[in-house]
């Protein structure tokens, strides 16, 4: 497991919602066909092959099946489905399949480009078919000769969704059940990394051909202003423009504006594909030699506290520094796409104002 910087103790992993999904659809299977069982907990086997238990919260029939939910448990992760409650309710049917539905909390796919059609309940792939190869060993235990209906829910789902990118990339009503896993890893980017490449997927898959990867809503507002682009053609890439990058050299697009604040571009400009503050910091002394400026000017950056205050400096001095930081960024920026693509990289300042782009 990784370690707490600060404290230094071990972070404790999680389980995704569609983990949780398939120990509740589980359970709720296992009452339909034993009704004097006392369902406190369940087992269930995740893709990668590990047991995990999870703990039952309530377990009893309906007037139709069956229904099951369980506490999510994300570890240290800052999840915002962490202690939500999902539930599962299963219907018993005479066909040999299984179907899904959306409940109360959980989206709908309305545009293209997603792993799934539109229209479909967003369950996504791996937790469909966790789901699916528990209730057909479970099926085959009884010797269960018929399917499954299988309503996943979340509890507030509604309202924890508007703190996610699903509105953006076309899921409306509700959360995602996600995991290619089962488990969450604690502080790790790959959720966010593969929001990212959804929102890419979505943009293509629905003819846009120009997005811009955006390290925030300030940048967001200039760009959409600036070339009065759609909400789809937005891609929230935060401080992760490695994964925009390495995801467009294998699916290509006509043209990427890169957009963030300048201390985030500076650190482009440098190569660093990671923005973070923990991943990457600003570089005064690049900006100091990148200034060009004399001796006094240059220790002046040397000792700035923010990356603004350098440019300001420079502005000062005629020189413009932002226009050169985004002529490196944009150079880092082309190492990593092919040809084809048409680039430019755009600086702001704190008033969603741009101070300098180059293509």
């Amino acid at each position: 497991m990784s370690k707490d910087l600060k404290s230094k103790r071990k972070l404790q992993y999680g389980y995704t919602t569609g983990a949780c999904a398939t120990a509740t659809s589980l359970a709720a299977a296992h009452l339909l066909f034993d009704n004097k069982q006392d369902i406190r907990s369940i087992n269930i086997t995740l893709p990668k092959g590990q047991f995990v238990q999870f703990t039952i919260e309530n377990c009893y029939l309906t007037a139709i099946g069956a229904t099951a939910s369980t506490q999510k448990n994300a570890g240290d992760d800052p999840d915002v489905t962490h202690q939500a409650i999902i539930f599962s309710e299963v219907t018993l049917i005479p066909t040999a399949d299984i179907y899904f539905y959306a409940g109360e909390g959980v989206g709908t796919i309305s545009r293209k480009g997603l792993p799934l059609a539109v229209g479909e309940p967003a369950i996504n792939p791996v937790p469909r078919q966790m789901i699916r190869e528990h209730l057909q060993q479970l099926a085959q235990q009884y010797q269960y000769q018929g399917g499954f209906s299988v309503t996943i829910g979340v509890k507030n789902g509604v309202e924890l969704a508007k703190k996610t990118l699903n509105a953006r990339l076309g899921i409306i009503g509700g959360l995602s059940i996600l995991g290619t896993t089962g488990i969450v890893r604690p502080f790790s980017c790959s959720a966010y990394i593969a929001s990212i490449h959804r929102a890419i997927d979505v943009a293509k898959a629905n003819q846009i051909q120009h997005i811009a990867a955006c390290t925030g809503s300030n940048s967001e507002a200039m760009i959409q202003r600036h070339y009065k682009l759609t909400d789809m053609a937005l891609i929230e890439m935060g401080d992760f423009v490695g994964a925009v990058l390495k995801y467009l050299k294998r699916q290509p697009i006509a043209k990427l504006s890169i957009v963030g604040g300048f201390g985030k571009i500076s650190k482009l400009a440098i190569g660093h594909l990671n923005l973070h503050s923990k991943k990457s910091q600003i570089d005064f002394d690049f900006l100091a030699n990148l200034s060009a400026g004399d001796n006094a000017l240059k220790e002046k950056i040397r000792q700035c506290n923010t990356s603004i205050e350098a440019w300001q400096l420079c502005q000062q001095a005629g020189i413009d520094l932002a226009d050169r930081v985004c002529q490196y960024a944009l150079q880092t920026v082309k190492q990593y796409l092919p040809n084809n693509i048409e680039v430019e990289v755009w600086a702001i300042n704190r008033n969603k104002q741009a101070i300098a782009y180059a293509k």
